[in-house]
């Protein structure tokens, strides 16, 4: 690589990683802003009110981030699951069908959000799921599955299935093979769906707006109100804590897989 593609590159690396810390540091600042009027460069007055707001108690704003991040988890765990087994169906078998299945995985993507939102309310008012938390985590699944199953299809069509016939051959069960062949090969694109399908469902604001009813809350349902109402100071500490939280779930779902791929198959990529 010549020295100018690589002065290219980091320059390149230097501009979206500004791009990012920039917004993230004034995000952090009018956490604790007061007054910052235009055009002043720096705060006029500096205030606690954003995180008074967040961990003062009365606003209910940490048990409302345990819960939805559960809930996410929840569907991240559902979506690279049924994402995983999916995948390998329409990559590995041919079937009646297949093609439709295949189309059917990318209806939530087509279909305008207002309008599966309205439509699968309705049926879930008739199954009993609205107004709870199993229909709002049955409609996340929905929504991030799609992106799951397209994740997963490209991640086992490329990785393919000689590995695991060879392991079979060779006397290896069933159930070492999943755990020592097809799991750590299927990491990257584990961790990608689950991550996928994580900030999918902690950021939906509308349509568990509509499912749960407004009986179920969740982060993204607190922060958006001041988001819309232009209180910046606080707008800006639930958004600190979103962005922080997702991280944090983020570093988790790595260094669990990346220990899971050291404990039980560290010979796989030798």
């Amino acid at each position: 690589m010549s020295k100018k593609v690589t002065v290219f590159w980091r320059l390149l690396i230097a501009f979206f990683t500004f791009s990012i810390i920039i917004p993230f540091t004034v995000i952090a600042v009018w956490s604790f802003t007061g007054r910052w009027a235009w055009p002043r460069l720096f705060p006029e007055s500096f205030s606690l009110r954003g995180v008074q707001e967040l961990f003062g108690g009365y606003s209910g704003a940490l048990q409302v981030l345990g819960s939805s991040i559960l809930i996410s988890m929840a569907v991240a765990f559902l979506a690279v699951i049924i994402g995983t087994m999916t995948a390998r169906a329409l990559v590995f078998y041919d079937f009646r069908g297949k093609e439709l299945i295949r189309f059917g995985t990318i209806l939530p993507i087509i279909i305008p959000g207002t309008v599966f939102a309205m439509g699968i309310h309705v049926i879930l008012i008739r199954l009993g799921l609205a107004d709870n938390v199993f229909g709002v985590i049955l409609v996340h699944l929905i929504c991030a599955l799609p992106y799951s199953i397209k994740i997963m299809t490209d991640n086992t069509a490329a990785f393919g299935r000689k590995l695991e016939e060879q392991a079979l051959v060779l006397g290896a069960s069933p159930g070492i093979v999943m755990t020592h062949i097809t799991l750590p090969s299927l990491l990257p694109g584990i961790i990608s769906s689950a991550s996928l399908a994580y900030i999918l469902s902690f950021s939906q604001y509308f349509i568990t707006l509509i499912i749960g009813g407004g009986k179920v809350k969740t982060f993204s349902m607190m922060m958006v109100p001041y988001l819309q109402s232009g209180d910046r100071t606080i707008a800006s500490a639930y958004s600190l804590v979103f962005v922080g939280s997702a991280l944090l779930i983020f570093i988790i779902f790595e260094k669990t897989a990346k220990k899971f791929c050291q404990n039980e198959s560290e010979y796989f990529f030798a």
